[in-house]
């Protein structure tokens, strides 16, 4: 956790469960309940919860969110890994809409008059179609539905999975009657459909995520500190203490503001203020975190 200064402290923890409005919701109005907890944010964009709180002892954050169904970790920005949740919901679009094209092909045939036995095959090829595309692509919102509603709680994917069951089981329950109608189209398509705004959600939240990692790297990590005894020692930012005189080289970034004590330069603050014409500096010039010499 990091010291803010007034006894108030900053923990970030990533939560990789979050996935809709009632998420957030319910993490920060759980997190806000608890004692020396002053607030709780959420960013659904990089799955990461901000907590701010007081007193010596850090609150139990891991055990409220446990007990809400959201497994949580200390917050590691350097952490690069595989997209799995991408490759996973391409694989279940993929599959849904194999069966949701091969059901409307026979369904077809059922819509342009087939009766009897016919109409019947028809109908139970679509059931044993749908069977993969239910378990396989339809996991992704029951798995989420389940860990709700074990936790007494609700999101966006109860509705969904209530939806595709029942649709699937009246057009079981039709075809094992020996019905006119049977909706196995309707579900597959609904799960299609579905998952492509799922992917494509996914998708831009990533991007939004890689361009915020491009902007985090481009800051600067540290600094050459020019000691009174004539010795240079390179200090991170976070061990950067005010009266501290820094060497910022050509080419290097302003890691705090403060003033040019010597020297003469221009300073690139496209970074900062988005003007791309060089700013010239001299002795007594204000500067501010993030701009290029």
């Amino acid at each position: 956790s990091r010291n803010l200064g007034g006894d108030i402290h900053q923990t970030e923890l990533s939560v990789p469960a979050v996935h809709c409005g009632t998420c957030i919701q319910t993490i920060e109005a759980a997190l806000a309940k608890i004692e020396n907890v002053d607030s709780a944010r959420v960013n659904l964009s990089t799955k990461r919860v901000t907590v701010r709180w007081h007193g010596g002892r850090v609150p139990p954050f891991f055990a409220v969110l446990g007990r809400l169904g959201y497994q949580a970790h200390l917050f590691d920005p350097e952490t690069h890994e595989k997209d799995k949740a991408l490759s996973e919901l391409i694989r279940a679009v993929a599959v849904a809409g194999f069966a949701a094209g091969n059901i409307m092909l026979l369904s077809v045939s059922v819509w342009s008059g087939a009766e009897g036995p016919t109409r019947d095959l028809f109908h139970w090829l679509s059931a044993l179609i749908a069977i993969p595309a239910l378990v396989f692509a339809g996991a992704i919102y029951f798995r989420s539905a389940a860990n709700a509603l074990r936790h007494g709680r609700m999101n966006m994917d109860v509705p969904i999975a209530v939806g595709v069951s029942l649709a699937y089981a009246m057009s079981l329950y039709e075809t094992v009657t020996h019905g006119e109608h049977a909706y196995f189209d309707a579900s597959t398509s609904l799960l299609f459909f579905l998952l492509i705004g799922r992917t494509l959600d996914h998708v831009m939240r990533e991007r939004a995520r890689t361009a915020v990692c491009g902007l985090s790297r481009l800051a600067a990590r540290g600094s050459v500190v020019l000691r009174d005894d004539g010795g240079r020692d390179y200090v991170p930012v976070a061990e950067l203490q005010p009266g501290m005189r820094l060497l910022i080289a050509a080419g290097e970034r302003i890691p705090v503001d403060g003033a040019i004590v010597s020297g003469n330069s221009d300073l690139d603050c496209s970074l900062v203020s988005g003007e791309s014409r060089p700013k010239s500096v001299s002795a007594g010039t204000r500067v501010q975190a993030g701009t290029l010499n």
